[in-house]
């Protein structure tokens, strides 16, 4: 590897996720993060790179399959054909690992304290702030984890437009027994403000395939309206959404 190559691995690590160097060899650079737990490993082929996670949650490896299908794979290899590709390729693996489970409870529990710090001594003793408190960062984290996700795009859609976007539960938040299962990515959707607002209801769910679930109580009239068909369905699903789909469908079937 040429020194120049290694410095773009570096500055490519720096910039998109992986601002810590671990290790580096003859053919291969070794990154981390302080943000997120995943540790990645870099080498320089003659068609561009070769990515490969050596650590992180146990769920990244698939869901770094799921997204990038359409590259060669060496084992748990990925073959990249330039820096454009290493780059997505880094951003991707950083954004998954700082949303996955439970990377979002832990940063929960260090941001609710870091804005306990900021109050006055008299309202962090106030039981009823300190609620308030862990609802706000707590919502505010889970939405980032959902944008994280699901790559800043609607979970059925596709839509992009940020302010349009909800971090829909499946298992509601005063349903949820842990901060773990409220801040759990897989509890739940990102989806646009209409489908949201079904979805919250329990007027529309989804099967364990993804496949679009429609109340009775919504009409022909309703559904055109609010841009609602069969057809629709998940971008795709994860097992982790399971548990968490049966609840939902089990009060949307109750309605």
């Amino acid at each position: 590897m040429t020194p120049l190559k290694r410095a773009l691995i570096e500055k490519a690590g720096h910039e998109h996720g992986f601002e810590h160097i671990l290790m580096t060899g003859n053919d291969f650079v070794h990154l981390a993060s302080a943000r997120h737990p995943a540790r990645v490993s870099v080498a320089v082929q003659p068609q561009g790179f070769v990515a490969a996670l050596i650590q992180g949650p146990s769920e990244l490896l698939s869901e770094l399959e799921r997204s990038f299908l359409h590259l060669s794979r060496d084992g748990s290899s990925f073959v990249l054909s330039g820096e454009s590709e290493l780059a997505y390729w880094l951003r991707r693996a950083s954004a998954l690992a700082q949303s996955l489970p439970n990377q979002a409870a832990v940063d929960f529990d260090t941001q609710v304290q870091q804005a306990l710090a900021s109050l006055p001594a008299s309202d962090v003793s106030n039981t009823e702030v300190q609620r308030m408190v862990r609802q706000r960062v707590g919502q505010d984290r889970y939405r980032q984890a959902m944008l994280n996700y699901w790559g800043g795009a609607c979970a059925v859609t596709g839509l992009t437009l940020s302010p349009a976007l909800r971090a829909s539960h499946a298992k509601p938040w005063a349903d949820c027994e842990t901060d773990a299962e409220r801040l759990d990515v897989f509890n739940g959707f990102l989806l646009s403000a209409n489908l949201d607002a079904l979805f919250d209801k329990f007027l529309i769910s989804f099967t364990d395939d993804g496949a679009l679930l429609v109340s009775s109580q919504l009409s022909d009239s309703d559904c055109q309206l609010l841009g609602i068909n069969i057809e629709l369905s998940l971008r795709w699903i994860a097992p982790g959404h399971a548990p968490y789909l049966e609840f939902h469908r089990a009060r949307f079937g109750n309605l």
